[in-house]
């Protein structure tokens, strides 16, 4: 994975070769544009992160309490861009609904892991797609999904 050092989401995009400024710009935008209210954006494990904050879910993530709950990052990484959703890793209802939309967005094939979206094109990222991703989970539906699959149980 490769790390970039930035404080913000200006200053991690500023210092990304020009094709990728403008793709992470505007996924970055597709992502603000769409996500549910209560969302913020912050650096978050040296990506674009799009987290619940305390405020909302104080609780934090279970591997780190002290960080807000994550829920989509943006990375640029050696060879692709990278969108990390972990609600489609959660739901599989949501990750069904988007891999079977996917072909009817983009003609390569679907590059993704458990959680990550890789684009190895710039020129194929889906950017109306990753808008209704976006669109289909609230904080408090993400929250009940992370509390119901994802979070550790108590013993």
């Amino acid at each position: 994975m490769m790390k970039h050092k930035a404080d913000t989401p200006e200053a991690y995009i500023a210092q990304l070769p020009e094709d990728r400024k403008e793709a992470l710009s505007r996924l970055r935008k597709t992502v603000l544009d769409h996500l549910p209210k209560g969302f913020e954006e912050q650096m978050s494990y040296g990506m674009l992160g799009y987290v619940v904050p305390h405020s909302a879910y104080p609780n934090g993530y279970h591997c780190n309490p002290e960080l807000p709950l994550p829920f989509i990052n943006l990375a640029s990484q050696k060879n692709f861009i990278a969108l990390y959703h972990l609600a489609i890793y959660a739901d599989h209802k949501l990750y069904s609904w988007f891999i079977s939309e996917y072909p009817k967005h983009c003609k390569r094939k679907l590059d993704m892991g458990k959680s990550c979206i890789r684009f190895k094109s710039m020129n194929d990222i889906p950017y109306d797609l990753i808008a209704e991703l976006c669109k289909k989970m609230s904080v408090d539906d993400w929250i009940a999904l992370y509390e119901n699959t994802l979070r550790p149980k108590n013993k």
